[in-house]
């Protein structure tokens, strides 16, 4: 049955260590007088489950109370819906996740509920781009993702994977990007591989590159998910002060001042070859593509809710 068009549908996804954040949440929309029903994801596999099931059943408006992941798995369950029907959708954000970085990036903040709210409430919408990256499997299927933030190849992708599960366990966000920075020792640091980025062709060892429709989680600083480009990070293995010296400039907001960062601003990426590296699309790991795989850029293909 059809919904009011002023109803939102909510997406919960909760924390284990913060378990009272839906009454919270719930608090604030009801002294504004929000309409909405709310759903509540048991698991990771559940969320694109619910996000398809409040696509179809007719909410205009659709809040995700989660990170980065949860808001990935909406946009890609938007883009598999007819252009008409994604066209009258707007996608907004509550940050409530492990990362939050693409919310972080609007300026909606997890510690500031009541302002997040008063935002979403004033329905500013902004057409956004997607990322898009199209790889063959293991199994030789093709597949692709979309993304928001960026597409991680080689060291960070791994980094990114230890970060998740370190503020899993330990809760804080800054503490658990220390302790995946000191287990990257034991990780392979730098990787062969084989790009084409505009005219230039590389072929070396290279530690990382980000492919970043957003900031990257600072990787690509000067990204916006709105001028149809996609600006590219390409991180050569520096020596091991640089490398220290390196992540100071990341979490410092400076990244691209580092002599080993080689920015580019492009369309697409095509990766012929990066053999072994893993691959994180908005900080969660699709494993290590079979081949050569692009990486490209959709202009304007989302309805997002941005502060006033």
């Amino acid at each position: 049955m059809a919904v009011e068009e002023t109803r939102w549908g909510i997406l919960y996804c909760p924390k284990a260590y913060n378990s009272k954040q839906r009454e919270k949440i719930q608090q604030v929309l009801d002294d504004r007088k929000v309409q909405y029903d709310f759903v509540q994801s048991e698991s990771t596999d559940s969320v694109e489950r619910l996000v398809n099931m409040l696509i179809h059943n007719g909410y205009r408006t659709i809040i995700i109370a989660g990170g980065d992941s949860a808001l990935n798995d909406a946009v890609n369950c938007l883009m598999r819906v007819e252009k008409q029907v994604r066209d009258q959708i707007a996608l907004g954000v509550i940050p409530n996740g492990v990362m939050n970085d693409f919310a972080r990036y609007w300026d909606f903040k997890e510690g500031n509920l009541e302002q997040t709210v008063d935002w979403l409430v004033k329905h500013r919408v902004r057409k956004i781009d997607l990322g898009c990256i199209r790889y063959t499997d293991k199994k030789g299927e093709g597949c692709h993702r979309y993304f928001l933030n960026c597409v991680n190849v080689g060291l960070i992708a791994d980094v990114m994977n230890l970060r998740r599960q370190a503020h899993s366990l330990l809760g804080s966000r800054t503490l658990s990007f220390i302790v995946s920075i000191f287990l990257m020792i034991f990780h392979r640091m730098d990787y062969k591989m084989h790009l084409r980025i505009n005219s230039d062709t590389l072929q070396r060892k290279i530690m990382t590159m980000c492919v970043g429709s957003g900031p990257g989680y600072g990787q690509t600083p000067s990204a916006v998910p709105y001028n149809g480009m996609l600006d590219v990070s390409v991180i050569y293995h520096p020596e091991l002060l640089q490398l220290f010296a390196g992540l100071w400039l990341l979490l410092t907001g400076r990244f691209l001042n580092h002599r080993s960062v080689h920015p580019y601003r492009t369309r697409e990426v095509c990766v012929e070859e990066a053999k072994h590296a893993l691959v994180g699309v908005d900080g969660r790991l699709i494993g290590t593509p079979v081949g050569s795989y692009r990486i490209n850029v959709e202009q304007e293909v989302i309805n997002f809710l941005i502060p006033d």
